[in-house]
């Protein structure tokens, strides 16, 4: 059983974790706007070969999964076990989904050469070399963080199921919530700035 001070430890822990990768999108972002501001033009085409709807249905995917896990959340403090697992289940399924058109979207790219080191970003302006760069780092890297979001999902389910998360102790899926959260944030910022760019 969880004490209240192990609790609060884990809490804190968490909130300080997700600040550190604040940080860590926080410099990725910050690099791209330092970019954008010298190549504007250039970043403008290279997003203008980014699949708008492919990444708009990755937007509302994450959304919906952001939503699910607080409806898991809460269902558990309710007491109401059954639906906490399947409103994880479905989040679960969401970032297989996300992570599944994302791959897809990859695969285009790959395909046309537009990746780094590739035969036809080669032949692009150094703007368009750098936004895909920044492209395949950040949404790579936020993809990562996908995967390990639905794999701490996964395994808070299986404690869920054994009963050792539970409305009397939460906290494990109260810091994957968090988690979830966090990456659905990043995303929220990702997608305006490479799919929307004008």
């Amino acid at each position: 059983m969880t004490t209240q001070r192990d609790a609060f430890g884990a809490r804190l822990g968490m909130w300080l974790f997700l600040f550190s990768e604040l940080l860590l999108f926080g410099g990725l972002f910050l690099l791209y706007a330092v970019y954008l501001a010298r190549y504007p033009s250039e970043f403008a085409a290279g997003g203008q070969q980014l699949d708008t709807l492919l990444g708009t249905g990755n937007t509302l995917l994450l959304i919906t999964s952001s939503l699910t896990v607080a409806l898991a959340l809460s269902a558990l403090q309710q007491g109401r076990r059954q639906l906490c697992q399947m409103l994880l289940c479905a989040t679960i399924l969401a970032s297989l989904l996300f992570l599944t058109i994302k791959g897809i979207e990859w695969q285009a790219k790959f395909g046309h050469g537009l990746f780094p080191g590739g035969a036809e970003l080669e032949t692009l302006p150094a703007g368009q070399q750098i936004f895909f760069s920044l492209y395949f780092v950040t949404t790579g890297l936020h993809g990562l963080h996908v995967l390990i979001g639905a794999a701490l999902l996964l395994w808070t389910l299986g404690l869920t199921r054994k009963g050792l998360v539970s409305a009397e102790n939460p906290v494990m899926l109260e810091n994957s919530a968090l988690y979830w959260h966090l990456v659905d944030l990043i995303w929220i910022f990702i997608f305006p700035l490479y799919y929307l760019l004008l």
